[in-house]
């Protein structure tokens, strides 16, 4: 695969991770259907992770049966309260003994956005290890590596790689598979089901490294 065709291909794996984002932040039906969120999705899946994209056409219909009230209400019981949380979106209750809030691996979560010059908006009201956080997080550092591909900058765009890598495997990799089965768990709701298949799958079948440049695995090697 040439450097051209990789850059195209990281720019979809790179906007997959901003779409996901936005699909466990408080439901706006008509918002992502003006937008074409589902869509989008499902043809970068299609490109990226295959696994994934065979449940982007069961988001999109069961979305349809559903009012905006529905998706709220269950969207409130998964991820929000007031009573006990049937899927908590937060890395730390599946990553620290015991499963308690703002522990040793939020503090490393944050530390991770501090090095890469970020802080959290206050306008976000979730934790740093909320599920979207750290989506949105992937989505920064495969920016900022499609960023330095455009400019052949490979040492750069390998740091940025790595850093991804280093995220996936030590935050958020080892508690998307937990976390989507609670989801499972929790609802009846068809959208919601799929959707958790559909992360599990980007999260742990996206192949990227097979179709890397010899270029870019050089640099790689050199960080």
């Amino acid at each position: 695969m040439s450097i051209e065709q990789f850059i195209e291909l990281e720019q979809s794996r790179r906007d997959c991770y901003k779409l996901m984002a936005a699909c466990f932040y408080q439901p706006q039906k008509e918002l992502c259907l003006e937008e074409k969120v589902f869509e989008n999705l499902d043809k970068l899946l299609k490109r990226v992770c295959p696994e994934a994209a065979q449940f982007t056409g069961k988001i999109a219909a069961s979305v349809m049966q559903y009012g905006d009230e529905e998706l709220l209400v269950e969207y409130a019981r998964l991820f929000v309260g007031p009573n006990e949380l049937l899927a908590p979106p937060y890395g730390s209750l599946y990553l620290e003994e015991g499963g308690r809030v703002m522990g040793e691996s939020t503090t490393r979560v944050m530390e991770f956005y501090k090095a890469e010059g970020l802080a959290m908006d206050e306008h976000f009201r979730n934790l740093p290890d909320h599920i979207a956080a750290e989506l949105e997080f992937m989505y920064y550092l495969a920016y900022q590596e499609v960023e330095a591909l455009e400019k052949n900058d490979m040492e750069k765009a390998a740091h940025f790689l790595n850093r991804q890598e280093t995220f996936l495997q030590t935050f958020l990799g080892p508690w998307v598979a937990p976390f989507s089965e609670k989801i499972k768990q929790g609802t009846e709701n068809g959208f919601y089901q799929a959707l958790a298949d559909c992360l599990t799958a980007f999260i742990t079948k996206t192949n990227y490294h097979d179709a890397m440049p010899e270029e870019l695995k050089a640099g790689l090697v050199r960080t």
